[in-house]
């Protein structure tokens, strides 16, 4: 018999016949306190075609908002999926979008995903004045408002109801960049995705000559840019969630220590000075008899809300060799985690660069998000790459909104592979050197393997006054772009510049770990012509000397003879083992400013030091054993792994731990071998 609907009426009437009537005619899934339909747990790994893990992938279950984003190995975990039927949905920009059912059965779903293969052609404007008919080749058939400057290879615009229509208002915000036209050229297709190389095949870094012991007697200084890079980091994480070890010289030391937050203590409120310096000295856990000597600058932290305005140009690298989610997608990801910080007196624009340059989007106000995601999706990858040309746009776009009171600066994002135009390191340099001049400064973002030209970018950064990051994942991109969105964009020192006065009574020979590439003359330390590294809102910056003390009792170097012993000093300097200084420039002034800090007392014991020096130590030497450094004394993974364990303190947001996992993977990397001991 069929039951009767479930009016209010009927509700109501089977109420009054009783609990039995009621039972009988309605669902066991309506009545009161019945328990709620089964769910399930799914996890699983995604993976691309050549079976590496593929991080950012958003998962949903189709037709809700449930869903997740894989993580750096690739896996994601989904509650509350439906025990029977339903749909995920995998995607990724750059790859081909899945839709799969869920299993009837057990809760893994291992998916690969396939990267999209769909050839783009080059858009190509052949005019640019008033109601002047717009015309563009293969299957791309509108144009947005907003002009495209050159010939832009990579941008994607859809189609619409405004396909062949002429384009009124359409006069460039900007000629194009030098030797360029918007005429002419003849549309050439991206070819098909490329095949993914060995992690570090075909990748170029400069070589590192690691620094050796200096003698105080003779040497008594050491002078170094302040380096707040952390590229290196990120890249040999990337390494070994691979299962590589890194390549010598893409270890950096100095810029594994400075990925990390250590508490520092801050500039005073009212100090006139944006950064101040810290010091702590403990035993050497690597080297019996030696000591260690962290020093710490601490860059005044500003809420984002005070934090002047920005007149931010996204430079774009769109070349064939930016094609995959690991590259031009992970970029795409990251500038819209970016966006969604801006503020309305914010603005930015769109510079994109593969043949030729382009400007896909004059300045825009940060409050039209949309119309700025709009633009960064339209982006896809082919072509050379005109990396000079789109340098000369970028900055040209810059200086034409140029905020005198606010941050000026060009965030480049690519793999560093400059093969057209200007692709000599002198000419880049030349070229932002002369910008950075002007007050516009330089922000690097690396992506990609296989043709990663780390040194490139490294040296872009270092000479446009900016900062140069390895994007591995969209952690790191949410990590750079966002939480550390006021140190990764604003600046509130330039020309920072640490000089290390070492006390000949105490310190017999010193070595500083890394910044190999950073080292000035002792008289560039003065000299307020010398550029420098920066230093942005917020920024922790952290420099490690191992020591040798006088009364070491294996000295480096036996007494001389007929050389004078060091005299003892007086007053409270007899206790000091060095002296910090530290010069900087306001950031659009010309003349720097002096700090100084002395370290003074004897050496604890690394397992009485704090938690951020031994942690400093943990990471100096896991660096050292990446590098199979000469210098790492009796250093083993296992020791690293417990200084870091020791040193973890809070870790709200897990980084600490992830160097504890990365220990381990290096570790089983690594042939067993005996470590000889100095």
């Amino acid at each position: 018999m069929q039951k009767p609907l479930l009016t209010l009426p009927v509700l109501l009437g089977l109420l009054a016949a009783g609990p039995a009537a009621f039972a009988q005619a309605t669902p066991a899934s309506h009545h009161l306190g019945a328990p709620a339909a089964r769910t399930r747990t799914i996890s699983g790994q995604v993976r691309d075609a050549y079976g590496q893990p593929l991080p950012g992938v958003t998962v949903l279950l189709k037709g809700t908002s449930l869903g997740a984003a894989t993580d750096v190995a690739g896996r994601y975990t989904l509650t509350g999926m439906p025990a029977k039927g339903g749909v995920l949905v995998f995607s990724f920009v750059g790859y081909v979008t899945r839709e799969l059912a869920l299993p009837a059965r057990g809760t893994v779903m291992n998916v690969v995903l396939a990267p999209n293969e769909k050839s783009l052609n080059e858009v190509v404007i052949t005019g640019y004045s008033v109601q002047q008919r717009t015309q563009v080749m293969g299957s791309v058939s509108a144009v947005s408002a907003a002009p495209l400057q050159g010939r832009v290879a990579g941008v994607a615009i859809t189609q619409g109801d405004r396909a062949g229509r002429r384009v009124k208002n359409a006069t460039p915000q900007i000629l194009a960049a030098p030797g360029l036209s918007g005429a002419g050229y003849v549309a050439s297709p991206t070819l098909g995705y490329p095949a993914r190389p060995e992690a570090g095949a075909g990748d170029t870094y400069a070589k590192v000559e690691e620094n050796t012991f200096r003698p105080v007697s003779k040497e008594p200084l050491s002078t170094f840019s302040l380096d707040v890079d952390n590229a290196s980091y990120t890249n040999v994480r990337r390494f070994l969630n691979e299962g590589q070890l890194p390549p010598r010289d893409a270890v950096r030391v100095e810029e594994m220590l400075n990925y990390f937050q250590y508490q520092l203590p801050a500039p005073p409120a009212a100090s006139p000075d944006p950064v101040r310096i810290s010091a702590e000295l403990s035993e050497c856990p690597w080297a019996p008899g030696h000591q260690l000597a962290r020093i710490g600058v601490q860059a005044k932290r500003i809420e984002t809300a005070s934090l002047p305005p920005a007149n931010l140009v996204f430079l774009v690298d769109v070349s064939g060799s930016m094609m995959g989610g690991d590259r031009l997608g992970l970029v795409q990801a990251g500038l819209r985690l970016l966006v969604k910080q801006l503020r309305p007196q914010d603005h930015v624009a769109l510079v994109a660069y593969a043949g030729a340059a382009g400007l896909v989007l004059p300045p825009t106000a940060g409050a039209q998000q949309s119309t700025i995601l709009e633009a960064i999706d339209r982006l896809v990858a082919g072509g050379s790459t005109a990396g000079g040309a789109g340098l000369r746009l970028a900055y040209s776009v810059a200086q034409q909104n140029f905020l005198k009171a606010g941050n000026n600066r060009v965030i480049l994002a690519t793999d560093g592979d400059f093969n057209v135009g200007e692709s000599s390191d002198e000419a880049m340099e030349q070229l932002i050197v002369q910008q950075r001049e002007t007050g516009v400064f330089l922000t690097v973002l690396g992506v990609g393997r296989g043709n990663l030209r780390d040194s490139r970018m490294e040296l872009l950064a270092d000479k446009g006054n900016g900062n140069y990051a390895y994007l591995d994942n969209l952690d790191e991109a949410r990590r750079t772009l966002v939480a550390q969105f006021g140190g990764t964009l604003f600046t509130v020192a330039k020309d920072v510049k640490l000089q290390v006065e070492f006390n000949p009574a105490r310190v017999a020979n010193y070595r500083l770990l890394g910044y190999e590439n950073r080292l000035l003359a002792n008289e560039d330390f003065n000299n307020d012509r010398k550029d420098a590294a920066e230093l942005g809102a917020g920024h922790t910056v952290t420099a490690l000397y191992e020591l040798v003390p006088t009364n070491a009792s294996e000295p480096l170097v036996d007494k001389l003879k007929y050389q004078a012993n060091a005299q003892h000093l007086p007053g409270s300097a007899a206790g000091e083992v060095l002296t910090v200084k530290l010069r900087y420039k306001e950031p659009q002034g010309r003349a720097s400013k002096l700090l100084a800090q002395p370290l003074a007392g004897a050496a604890v014991p690394i397992a009485q030091a704090s938690a951020d020096q031994q942690f400093a130590a943990a990471v100096a030497e896991f660096g050292l054993l990446l590098r199979q450094s000469e210098q790492r004394g009796t250093a083993t993974y296992t020791t690293a792994a417990q200084l870091a364990q020791a040193g973890r303190g809070s870790d709200t947001e897990g980084y600490r731990a992830e160097l504890l996992r990365l220990l381990k993977l290096a570790e089983g990397l690594t042939p067993v071998k005996t470590v000889g001991v100095r």
